[in-house]
């Protein structure tokens, strides 16, 4: 499969910070507790701010430093857990807000797996010499979907957005997805249950533990399991991804992880071999932010000077689903 190059990156995160010592205000816990636990000291947290919006926000700013104007886009992929809308999707509300009509679009939902899922999709895309470039959106609003009283879900996550600009490349790409769909019920949150003259509303949901019926839409975790689950898949992911690059883990400059649990990334580097210093991350300041979180670490170590021209760089995510993945690429 041919290279790819990331030409742009942007983000966004709301100004709203919710610091740990913030959450013990209304909640038995401390900073103590839970930076000790999650790596997390602090949170981005929308103050009203649509997912959509700030979506937007990251592109804009992918876009212009891609050095490209919105009508240079061929394809806008967005990725989101939380998208305001059923329709119109939110790739087709980026669209419109930056007025990339020539752009066709379409969203991926595979959780804080989902870009690389759709870094995946664009580098497929890109293989048709008609498409030049590729934006990937993702957007997350997860407090939104958040349980503020349930203390062992409520302190991990935040809001933001990250993106990039994808074009073909020089240099090797390969990816590796897994999807299991046997444990959905592991980590879900429900739309609202439908009710209506024709409907029974007390039919109960595919995951009927008690839960979705008591907390309603909000995000069920099972946390031992789905602890269990990404320190296995993720070196699975990265080691798959890299024999079909043809590479060795050794050979990675960096690993950029899905910023879920401080924990899990250290679990995973030591399975892998890799010292910490080659796993990017940002979980102190920004929590879990689902599919943002991969982009918004690429955001900083792009502007930051981190990376650098030939770097051979692996992503790896995995969330709900359940999924997980990972792509090799060079920088």
């Amino acid at each position: 499969m041919n290279g790819i190059q990331i030409a742009g990156t942007g983000m966004y995160a709301p100004p709203q910070v919710v610091t740990n010592d913030d959450f013990s205000k209304f909640l038995d816990t401390s900073d103590e507790w839970i930076s000790s636990r999650t790596g997390i000291r602090q949170r981005h947290i929308s103050s009203g701010e649509p997912t959509w919006y700030m979506g937007v926000e990251a592109a804009r700013q992918a876009v212009e430093n891609a050095g490209l104007q919105p009508q240079d886009l061929d394809v806008i992929l967005c990725t989101s857990v939380t998208s305001e809308y059923v329709t119109p999707s939110m790739s087709c509300v980026v669209q419109a807000k930056l007025g990339a009509f020539g752009a066709f679009c379409m969203d991926v939902n595979a959780a804080c797996s989902g870009f690389v899922f759709a870094l995946d999709l664009a580098s497929r895309y890109l293989l048709d010499a008609a498409i030049q470039n590729v934006l990937i959106v993702s957007a997350e609003s997860l407090s939104s979907i958040t349980d503020y009283d349930d203390r062992s879900t409520c302190v991990l996550f935040g809001d933001g957005a990250g993106a990039c600009v994808v074009r073909r490349g020089e240099g090797v790409f390969a990816s590796h997805l897994v999807s299991d769909g046997r444990g959905g019920g592991l980590l879900f949150a429900r739309n609202p249950a439908p009710s209506h003259r024709f409907r029974d509303a007390q039919t109960p949901g595919l995951y009927d533990d008690g839960f979705a019926e008591t907390h309603g839409r909000y995000l069920y975790m099972n946390g031992r399991e789905v602890y269990k689950f990404a320190i296995q898949a993720m070196p699975e992911a990265v080691q798959g991804a890299c024999e079909k690059a043809g590479v060795t883990v050794s050979q990675l400059d960096w690993i950029v992880p899905h910023q879920a649990n401080q924990r899990i990334v250290d679990t995973a580097a030591s399975r892998l071999g890799v010292s910490a210093d080659r796993m990017y991350g940002n979980l102190a300041r920004f929590g879990n932010t689902s599919s943002a979180s991969i982009p918004l670490c690429l955001y900083e170590m792009d502007h930051k000077g981190v990376l650098k021209p030939g770097n051979l760089v692996c992503l790896v995510g995995f969330g709900g689903g359940l999924t997980a993945g990972a792509a090799v690429f060079e920088w």
